[in-house]
C-alpha cells in the first residue's frame, strides 16, 4: 500500500497494491504497522460500519466529540462517492478547508479522516456500498453535523443541491459558523 498526504494536516488517501487474475483480485486494505511508520500516527480501529445508498444520497457532515472523537478509514466496496472531509481543529492550520475524492470499487482508494474532522459523502451510482473503520465508538449524545452546502466552506459535491437526497437529521444540521458560536 502506498499512503499520500492530502493538503489537510493529518489526512491521508491510501492505494492498496491490488493483484488481479483470472480468479479476481486480492489486496490488503490496512495494515497498522505500514500506516504507522508512513504517517507517524498510531490507529486502533474498535468499530466497523458499513451502508448501502442509492444515487445522490447524501450523508454528512458528520463528527463527534469529545471523548467520542473518531477517526475514520472509508472505502467503497460496490459503487462511487466523492467522500468529503473538513478540518474542525480550531489550532490546526488547515482549519476550516476541505478536500474531496472520489472513492470508487475500481480504483479502491481509502480515505483516511482523522479526529476533529467533519465527514461526508455524496453517492454517485445506484446501490453503493460504503465501509468505514473508526477507532471510537458512535456516542449518540457527542454527535454533531454541518450543513453540507454551507457557503463558507463551498464544497463541490458534484451534483446540483437540488438533486441531493438527505436525511431530515441532515437537513437541519447548522452551517459551520453556527456551530462555532454555540459552543
Amino acid at each position: 500500500m502506498t499512503v499520500e498526504e492530502t493538503h489537510l494536516k493529518d489526512c491521508y488517501v491510501i492505494n492498496p497494491q491490488v493483484f488481479k487474475d483470472n480468479r479476481g483480485y486480492f489486496f490488503e486494505s490496512f495494515n497498522a504497522d505500514k500506516f504507522q511508520k508512513i504517517t507517524g500516527l498510531t490507529i486502533d480501529f474498535v468499530q466497523d460500519n458499513e451502508s448501502k445508498s442509492s444515487k445522490n444520497v447524501l450523508r454528512g457532515l458528520h463528527f463527534q466529540i469529545g471523548d467520542y472523537e473518531q477517526s475514520k478509514l472509508v472505502r467503497v466496496v460496490k459503487g462511487a462517492v466523492i467522500d468529503v472531509c473538513v478540518d474542525l481543529r480550531k489550532d490546526s492550520p488547515t482549519f476550516k478547508q476541505s478536500f474531496s475524492i472520489e472513492l470508487n470499487e475500481d480504483n479502491k482508494k481509502q480515505l483516511f479522516v482523522p479526529k476533529g474532522f467533519a465527514h461526508g459523502f455524496v453517492v454517485l451510482k445506484d446501490d453503493t456500498i460504503i465501509n468505514y473503520k473508526c477507532d471510537n465508538f458512535y456516542h449518540k449524545l457527542s454527535e454533531r453535523g454541518i450543513i453540507f452546502n454551507d457557503k463558507d466552506l463551498n464544497i463541490n459535491w458534484g451534483i446540483s443541491e437540488g438533486d441531493a437526497i438527505l436525511s431530515e437529521k441532515d437537513i437541519k444540521l447548522p452551517t459551520l459558523s453556527d456551530y462555532l458560536n454555540e459552543k
